[in-house]
């Protein structure tokens, strides 16, 4: 056997012992993962530093603060989560109990990413671990001293056989997915995101794919442009933008396109200073492999802020191109990287035209002082995700569900959406050996008089919840009379 058939057949195994599926033990390896980013913090912070070259800080509030938000939220909600939950009855089923069950699916495989390998990979196994799954980490070869991390320390911390760690590059990948799962949790582009369902397909696993895409951001002549470009380029510059939300092009009119560049060079100044190489909050791209992919893509566009790159440091400054034609070659792709192309629109009728006429993105965002134009983009586009007048944060709202459409992926989490995602809501319904009676009207001989009553009970639309508070009324107003009987 492989080493990758090994740790799968040890997370089943382990998975059908049983132990996951206590409450108890899901909330104390949650408790486990959460010392982790307390006790380990300096070897996290370290291997990232440099993989990506991201500050202390700049870690922490990307990456490890948020994880432990969510651990905290999955501890302090899991008994609600994993209990039955009642749902309505039909007048057949008035006395039966009627309820949904989350249960674990079984071994679930995490495929992590590299931009952000703590956030994306962590976080649906903190949704694995609430559910009573056992899972199968696959890191991001491309960071590779943050995996050796993640190799080295998760089987410290939690349990080694129900949540292994596996390491390796394509051919490790491909060897864990012509193994069976119950679920196949992939983030990462949308390229390797088909032959991820390929693969799954065989086996009929379902699949959730946090993929990516070309995120819009239309900004309104109508807006403070300039609180506008502040955030739209924290959003675009966060990780060297290497973000798959980052505002990935802007659509203005051309009479703002001046003032719109202006104010996002203002911002990059005052975030990166005048050299941005020497800024410590500024990253780099991950490889140079990378960075040759995102220098090609200037072909044919004019630069009009930054440009500046060290292919030996995997260095690109942050850069803004102006007058981007829709044909340019940094409009076919995601960019991934820290370009931003500005492309001219006559107004908002053209950029929703020039939107939809394009993949479903990850993220749309809109800038405008005016309640109308952002309504009009909610009703008349779609996308994973939309965001009006910021960049980002919604990813950070653990109550909204964060996860693609179309081209941009499939399925969701974040939250109780994360537990939900990797549990099968099983359907029950407890009935009682009696009231043989009622049970008639379904049994042959058919008639249309039998007919008549299902048809009655079923599709008769009356409120139970007001017919319950009538019995029990009723049921008062009995008891009242048999008191008022004995007094008197």
């Amino acid at each position: 056997m492989s080493r990758e058939q090994q740790a799968v057949a040890r997370a089943r195994k382990a998975f059908e012992t049983g132990r996951s599926k206590p409450l108890e033990h899901r909330i104390r390896q949650l408790k486990s993962l959460q010392r982790l980013f307390s006790e380990r913090q300096k070897e996290i912070l370290d291997a990232i530093k440099k993989d990506l070259n991201k500050s202390e800080v700049g870690t922490q509030l990307y990456e490890t603060v948020g994880l432990e938000g969510e651990i905290n939220t999955a501890i302090r909600n899991l008994k609600k989560w994993a209990a039955p939950r009642p749902v309505g009855k039909n007048l057949l089923t008035l006395s039966d109990t009627v309820y949904i069950k989350p249960e674990p699916l079984g071994v679930v495989l995490i495929i992590g990413a590299w931009n952000y390998p703590w956030a994306v990979t962590i976080q649906p196994l903190i949704g694995a671990i609430a559910a009573g799954n056992a899972a199968v980490v696959k890191p991001s070869e491309v960071c590779v001293h943050t995996a050796k991390v993640m190799e080295d320390l998760l089987p410290v911390y939690i349990d080694k056989e129900l949540y292994p760690v596996v390491t390796g590059g394509v051919s490790e990948t491909q060897e864990l997915l012509r193994q069976r799962f119950d679920h196949i949790f992939y983030t990462g582009n949308s390229m390797v995101g088909k032959l991820i369902m390929e693969a799954a397909a065989k086996n009929l696993t379902p699949v959730t794919l946090e993929l990516g895409g070309k995120s819009p951001c239309y900004i309104d002549k109508n807006c403070d442009i300039s609180l506008a470009c502040r955030r739209v380029a924290w959003g675009k510059y966060t990780n060297c933008g290497q973000t798959c939300i980052a505002p990935d092009y802007i659509l203005c009119e051309p009479s703002i396109q001046d003032r719109v560049i202006e104010e996002v060079k203002k911002s990059i100044k005052d975030f990166y200073t005048d050299n941005p190489k020497t800024c410590p909050d500024y990253g780099r791209i991950i490889n140079q492999r990378h960075h040759k992919r995102i220098m090609d893509m200037l072909d044919g566009s004019a630069v009009a802020v930054g440009g500046d790159n060290d292919e030996s440091d995997c260095y690109i400054a942050p850069t803004v191109l102006r007058d981007v034609k829709p044909e340019a070659k940094v409009m076919q792709e995601e960019i991934f990287g820290p370009l931003l192309p500005v492309v001219s629109v006559s107004g908002l009728d053209e950029a929703i035209k020039f939107i939809n006429k394009r993949e479903k993105p990850l993220a749309l965002y809109v800038f405008t002082s005016d309640d109308k134009v952002i309504q009009r983009m909610v009703d008349e586009t779609s996308s994973g995700g939309l965001l009006a007048n910021d960049c980002l944060v919604h990813y950070s709202v653990n109550s909204l569900p964060f996860g693609g459409v179309g081209n941009s992926g499939m399925g969701c989490y974040h939250g109780k959406f994360t537990f939900d995602q990797l549990s099968h809501l099983r359907s029950c319904l407890i009935k009682k050996l009696n009231m043989e009676g009622a049970n008639s009207m379904r049994y042959p001989p058919h008639t249309a008089k039998k007919l008549g009553w299902v048809r009655f009970f079923l599709l008769k639309n009356l409120d139970l919840a007001w017919m319950g508070r009538l019995a029990l009324l009723a049921a008062l107003a009995v008891v009242a009379a048999v008191v008022l009987q004995y007094l008197l």
